[in-house]
């Protein structure tokens, strides 16, 4: 291939990757700024002083013997709920997570976002919090809108990640050729 083409058509694929870098960018600004800021968030939620994501506190038990049973403290944890944060709220639960080594059970409910921690083994109540990390996390995947328009199956969320980690791939490839091409073709010129 003669040189003059070879460079001409290393020069259309450069405007081709230029034109796709610039259309992506420009399309999808606002959610990579989205995820950007709060990927940045989520980063450092156990670093935000309980500001992002509430610390854990420690029960009197570490030894599972010792603690009540986890219907006991699911009931024990929804009356916490209902008497200290609003009696209207839902008690669906999402997820229990059982901190054994801190002798501490997290509650937290899958239609709002209190989460509540009790001593595993008296059911004291040892902390409510509103888990903004949960929140930070549903505005980063894009499953906030999921919840709430109501999608089943997380559609949204699927696309959402889908489109933004495809255009991520694209930005990649683009960038790269954006930087490397004119460096190759200026090698490929003084070669000749």
């Amino acid at each position: 291939m003669p040189k003059d083409t070879k460079r001409q058509k290393q020069a259309k694929w450069l405007r081709l990757f230029r034109k796709a870098h610039r259309a992506t960018g420009a399309a999808l600004f606002i959610f990579f700024f989205f995820i950007s800021i709060t990927g940045l968030l989520l980063g450092w939620k156990k670093h935000s002083g309980g500001v992002i994501l509430s610390k854990s506190y420690e029960g009197t038990s570490t030894e599972l013997k010792h603690w009540l049973p986890i219907d006991s403290l699911h009931i024990l944890a929804n009356s916490y709920l209902l008497e200290s944060v609003s009696p209207e709220l839902s008690t669906k639960i999402d997820r229990i997570d059982i901190r054994k080594e801190k002798g501490m059970v997290k509650f937290v409910y899958a239609d709002h976002l209190w989460g509540l921690q009790l001593d595993g083994a008296t059911g004291k109540l040892l902390h409510v919090d509103r888990r903004y990390s949960d929140l930070i996390e549903q505005l980063h995947d894009g499953s906030i809108l999921d919840d709430y328009l109501g999608t089943s199956n997380n559609q949204i969320k699927v696309f959402y990640t889908t489109v933004m980690g495809l255009a991520l791939l694209l930005f990649t490839i683009t960038g790269f050729w954006l930087w490397y091409g004119p460096k190759r073709m200026r090698k490929n010129k003084t070669t000749d």
